[in-house]
């Protein structure tokens, strides 16, 4: 008898994957800019900032509304402590997430999430979805002194098991995948800046309900 192959991880990452939390990231980031008495962002806008975890963004929209380096951590506080504090309210999960997760961990696949988002925010809004229990594992933008795309954090999540395959939505995923010679999956609704054609994945998908099938199909080659 053959014996069985380990069930692969499953990592996500978190913005523009699991949730489509851009339009609560540009009221928190609009919220402190406005009362600084700077003109507010469009969504589309701050979706384009998304990516590199929160510093770097405030960093653009710092970059973007002249705002001196110098008061950059400052805003970030601010816009972490509203985008926290706002408990989910703007942010939306995306179409059949959660029974893609059911799916997932019924056959019994580790599950994780590896997000540039700041851990306490990350487990905020997994817990305002009611996701956190499908979740073993949680890596955040603080977790560790790199982000992605630096490989580390989805390598720190890659030992839930063997044959790791991450999923995610923009170039940054898609660069720390191939950095950590991990299998890509492509989530095509997300906040990609890049043509589709740019990317190296294993493959794509732009309904959840595609993903289990998308996972087993890795398992078959």
């Amino acid at each position: 008898m053959r014996p069985e192959r380990p069930v692969r991880p499953v990592i996500f990452d978190l913005d523009g994957t699991l949730l489509d939390t851009a339009p609560e990231i540009a009221a928190a980031v609009n919220d402190v800019f406005a009362a600084e008495g700077h003109a507010v962002f469009s969504l589309a806008e701050v979706t384009g900032f998304v990516g590199l975890g929160l510093a770097h963004l405030v960093h653009l929209a710092c970059q973007a509304r002249g705002v001196e380096a110098a008061g950059e951590a400052a805003l970030a506080e601010r816009v972490l402590a509203g985008y926290t504090a706002s408990g989910g309210t703007y942010s939306v999960i995306y179409p059949n997430v959660m029974s893609a997760l059911d799916v997932l961990k019924a056959k019994g696949h580790p599950l994780g999430v590896c997000t540039n988002k700041p851990l306490g925010a990350a487990r905020e809004n997994l817990k305002h979805f009611g996701l956190t229990g499908f979740f073993d594992l949680v890596i955040g933008g603080d977790s560790f002194e790199e982000r992605k795309p630096h490989p580390k954090m989805l390598l720190e999540a890659a030992k839930l098991g063997e044959g790791a395959v991450f999923v995610g939505d923009s170039e940054v995923d898609e660069e720390t995948a191939r950095r950590a010679a991990l299998p890509f999956l492509f989530f095509t609704e997300g906040y990609c800046k890049l043509p589709e054609g740019e990317l190296t994945f294993a493959g794509k998908f732009s309904d959840f309900a595609e993903l289990p099938a998308l996972v087993a199909a890795l398992g078959q080659r």
